[in-house]
């Protein structure tokens, strides 16, 4: 298991190919999220985390899905700092020995990075900057994992 937090770029291929060296590995799911500007007006996005508390949360939650599921490998890589639309903000990888412990698994990451992982995310636009409020649909996806 692997959670990074960092201001820097990562690189997809190498931290799939780290999960993909496992020899009981059969299946391994990626998902990257990136800025993206749907009104066309953002300049930059500003995360901010809580260092050591932040890699403690996503540790948690990464464990709790080796748990849930049998896995071979999760990743969680979370940018922080000034991104502009385009950048690359995290991405989340799960390797297992079939396709659906692996999707299942990264869709309870994503869903708990979307609603519950400690980031403050401003987004600046030539008009000022706003934070980010959590979303309805987020929380309720969350949901579908405590049933």
């Amino acid at each position: 298991m692997r959670v990074v937090v960092t201001e820097a770029d990562f690189d997809l291929g190498a931290e799939t190919a780290h999960l993909e060296a496992g020899g009981d590995t059969g299946a391994v799911v990626t998902f990257t999220g990136r800025v993206r500007d749907t009104g066309g007006a953002l300049r930059r996005m500003v995360i901010e985390h809580y260092p050591g508390m932040t890699e403690r949360a996503l540790t948690e939650i990464a464990e709790e899905a080796c748990r849930r599921w049998q896995l071979t490998g999760a990743t969680i890589h979370h940018r922080h700092g000034t991104l502009v639309p385009g950048d690359r903000i995290m991405m989340v990888a799960t390797a297992s020995r079939h396709r659906e412990a692996a999707f299942a698994a990264a869709s309870f990451l994503m869903d708990y990075l979307k609603s519950r992982a400690p980031f403050w995310k401003k987004e600046e636009t030539e008009d000022g900057a706003e934070w980010v409020a959590a979303r309805e649909a987020d929380e309720a996806a969350l949901d579908r994992w405590n049933a």
